[in-house]
This record gives C-alpha cells, structure tokens and sequence, in this order.
C-alpha cells in the first residue's frame, strides 16, 4: 500500500514508519526540518513539507495513497504535564489538525485512516478487564482525543474505513518520560503514581510501532494497543527497579499524585485493558508482553 504518515517523526511515529517499509509499503511521511527529512530518507520513507492545517495541501500531497496514519502529536514532558497550558498544542493538533486531517482525506479518495488516542480515556474499574465496549470518561484532559476519534468516525460514516488506536501509556526508547524515569530509579528514586493496587495500561514503543502497520488491515472500528499483561503500579514500579538495577529508596508521588484530580486522572485511575480485540483481529503480538520484558529491554538499549 502507499501510506501517508502524520507524525511519523514522533516518539511512536519514529518505530511506526520503519515497521511500515519493514512490511512493505511505501511511506511517505511528513517533515517539518532538513534533519527530519534526512532520518525519513534513511528509514526508507520519502518526506514531504506540508502543514498539517492546510486541507488543500494535505489534500494534494494524501492523492494517490491508499491510507493515511496520523500520528501526530506534542505531548507536555514529564516535568510540564500538570501545566494546563503545557496541553494546549496537543489538543489543538487532536482536534483542528485531526479534523484538517480528516477532510483533506476524504478530498483525495483515500479509503483508510487510522487515528491515534489514548487508552486512559476509560473510567476507574478497579481489577476488572476493560475492552472497547466500556464507554470512555470525557474528562477534560480527554477532550482532544476525543475529538480525534470522533473524526475518526467522521471518515467512516463518509464512506472511508476508520480505525482507532487506543494506545496504553507510551515507555521504552523514545519515550522521553521513560528515559527519565529510568534515570531517576538509578538514583534511588521511583515514579510511582497512584495506588500500589491500581492498574496503567503500558506499551512499549516497538510494539506500538508494529501495531500501526497491523491496523491497515483490520474492520473499521476502536482497538486497545496494549501490554498483554497490565501491572499494577506496585508491580510496575518493581520492574523498573529491577531494571535499573537499584533499589528504590522512595517512590514519588504515589498516592499523593490523586490530589492533582483531573490533571493526573489518566495516571492515576485503575485501567486493566485488554488488547483482546486488536490481537484477534491481527497478527499482531507484543514482543514485550509486560513491563517487565519491556523495561528489562529498554534499560538495556539505553546503556547500549
């Protein structure tokens, strides 16, 4: 297939493409400096400069592909996350720029989209499993992905086949936060946030990347991208010493992090999803099925 990449220099857009061209496809993908354009050519993926606002050139440069992968995104750092103000990019690329994105697709006869979103958009269910039937929790840090998935949607009701990557929370190489984090329980220090008992959903980024290129060929519809297997944040934070190597002395915020409210809400909530739905579907299996292969793997390639 040719395949349109928004994004595809981004932390997950970065594994995305070259597990694209690894399948075959040919990707082209956009970019926004001379020396994004350069890592595109060295994956194999031709870049192109183009807004992603500007329907009409997206619209032109969509023409001939087979599927667009939006990908895009500026998600807050670690250290910036609680800023409201540090969020208004990301809602601003989910909701104008996915529905820029969207439009510009239907005007250039492409017939797949895939979207990027979240897996924290459903509500606390403590132990039990959550697939895609549980209806989402619109808090307000939720807003832009809920739109972009709502534009998702836009696209299969006009005729296209949309589908939705419900993605856990992003670690490994690439991942800013994990790096930190890493760093941080080499010192003695460990980023645990919520309850010891609470569930996150987490995917390592090679496994995210791989899922994008499974998804050009699954139904229209709303997948979960996750571990095979979510750790409780005890659990998780266990595995993160364990790959650092060092013994935590203290573990921040923990539960302290619930008084943050709605600004941690997709950290600190039990989220125990299931990738069931996604995994049938595909072909597709994590090569990490739990944080602790994949943090295991990810100190590795970070001291390599």
């Amino acid at each position: 297939m040719k395949v349109f990449v928004t994004g595809g220099t981004g932390a997950v857009g970065s594994h995305a493409v070259p597990a694209l061209v690894r399948a075959g496809h040919s990707v082209t993908a956009l970019a926004r400096t001379p020396e994004k354009a350069a890592t595109l050519r060295a994956q194999g993926a031709t870049p192109v400069t183009v807004s992603l606002f500007d329907r009409a050139g997206l619209a032109k440069e969509f023409t001939g592909h087979d599927a667009v992968v939006n990908l895009a995104t500026a998600q807050p750092s670690i250290t910036q996350f609680l800023r409201a103000s540090a969020w208004r990019e990301t809602t601003r690329i989910r909701t104008k720029g996915s529905a820029t994105v969207v439009d510009a697709a239907l005007d250039a006869g492409v017939g797949r989209l895939v979207q990027e979103s979240v897996a924290m958009l459903y509500p606390d269910r403590g132990d039990r499993w959550i697939d895609e039937s549980v209806p989402v929790d619109p808090y307000p840090i939720a807003r832009g992905n809920l739109a972009a998935e709502a534009s998702a949607r836009r696209f299969t009701e006009a005729g296209g086949g949309g589908v939705v990557l419900r993605f856990g929370l992003f670690y490994g190489p690439g991942a800013r936060h994990s790096e930190q984090m890493l760093g941080l329980a080499r010192h003695h220090v460990c980023t645990a946030i919520g309850p010891p008992g609470s569930y996150t959903p987490l995917i390592h980024m090679a496994d995210a990347g791989a899922a994008v290129a499974h998804a050009l060929d699954v139904p229209a519809g709303t997948y979960n991208v996750v571990d095979d297997e979510p750790l409780t944040t005890r659990d998780s934070a266990a595995a993160l010493e364990t790959a650092a190597g060092a013994r935590a002395w203290l573990r921040v915020p923990g539960k302290a992090a619930l008084l943050f409210g709605n600004r941690v809400a997709s950290l600190t909530r039990s989220l125990r999803v299931s990738n069931a739905r996604f995994r049938d579907a595909t072909a597709w299996a994590p090569r990490y099925p739990s944080a602790r292969e994949g943090w295991a793997a990810t100190a590795s390639a970070l001291r390599g």
